[in-house]
């Protein structure tokens, strides 16, 4: 073997470390965020507006909305978040039990992890948008991106309505209506409603995901072929949206604690936050697209 022929060997065994140390960072980012402290952190639930509140912990969102039939929850969260959330209704005055439906912003375990318990504590009916069905039957198994990581997985829940792009939820004189906004998962789900508050009317957008995760590879996937034209497709939606009330499934997507403190001090409904949709969208679309470019560009090199 020549020396030049050496040199190339050797050249491949670096690649071939770079990239297993790459995956190996990847992973140990992914466990470090599945082990947030603010997730588990309790977090004063709260009125947003109307008959919207706010039940979730300090980092991961989850939503109450009540009607004189029952009410409807988004987000079980994590399985250790269920006791928190039941704690935070019962705080506001509602009953647990009287829960009747289960909807979720996608299937990962911190915000659908706790389904199966919150469905055998209420009987509430669990929808899930159709290309995340599998994911949440499967306990997390079948997802992408980390159906082989045991960390990620959660107890299997049946979905009893599969929900497709534009469908209505309704109950008790409300109605959400779920966008189809994917890429974060195969079917992440952005809801929409509308709100009653002081005599007006407002539009609310609870934003699914639009972030892509640390290890998401956006070129030459093979169990996910089309997530960099579905991210393309999740923008476009998102932008086209009719937004008042800005809120999404963690509390940073909308500057939770800010505005929290705000309504604390008699703000009138600081949620009303149309600029900073924009700007989070804006924000969210130009770090696709970047990291679009750089994984294609490394592609090609």
């Amino acid at each position: 073997m020549t020396i030049l022929n050496m040199r190339d060997e050797w050249r491949k065994v670096w690649v071939m470390l770079a990239v297993a140390f790459a995956a190996i960072f990847a992973m140990s980012g992914t466990l470090r965020a599945q082990n947030s402290p603010d997730w588990t952190e309790p977090f004063p639930p709260f009125r947003i507006a109307g008959n919207l509140y706010y039940v979730g912990s300090k980092g991961l969102a989850s939503y109450l909305i009540t009607t004189p039939q029952g009410h409807i929850l988004i987000n079980s969260d994590l399985e250790a978040s269920v006791p928190l959330i039941r704690a935070s209704v019962e705080k506001l005055g509602f009953k647990f039990s009287d829960i009747r439906i289960l909807l979720i912003s996608h299937a990962h375990w911190d915000h659908d992890g706790g389904s199966a318990a919150i469905k055998g504590l209420t009987g509430a009916t669990y929808m899930v948008m159709d290309a995340d069905v599998s994911v949440v039957e499967s306990g997390g198994k079948t997802d992408f991106q980390y159906g082989n990581q045991p960390a990620s997985l959660y107890p299997p829940t049946n979905v009893d309505r599969v929900l497709h792009d534009g469908d209505e939820v309704k109950l008790g004189g409300v109605t959400l209506v779920a966008r189809l906004t994917p890429g974060h998962t195969k079917g992440c789900t952005t809801w929409t409603m509308k709100v009653e508050a002081a005599g007006k009317t407002y539009d609310v957008v609870i934003v699914g995901s639009p972030n892509v995760n640390e290890g998401y590879k956006l070129v030459m996937n093979s169990s996910y072929p089309d997530i960099a034209s579905d991210y393309k497709r999740t923008f476009k939606v998102l932008k086209s949206l009719p937004v008042d009330i800005f809120l999404g499934a963690h509390g940073d997507y909308f500057d939770l604690q800010t505005k929290y403190a705000r309504l604390k001090e008699g703000a009138i409904t600081p949620f009303i936050d149309p600029a900073g949709y924009k700007r989070y969208i804006a924000d969210r679309e130009e770090a696709f697209r970047t990291e679009l470019a750089k994984q294609k560009a490394a592609l090609q090199y």
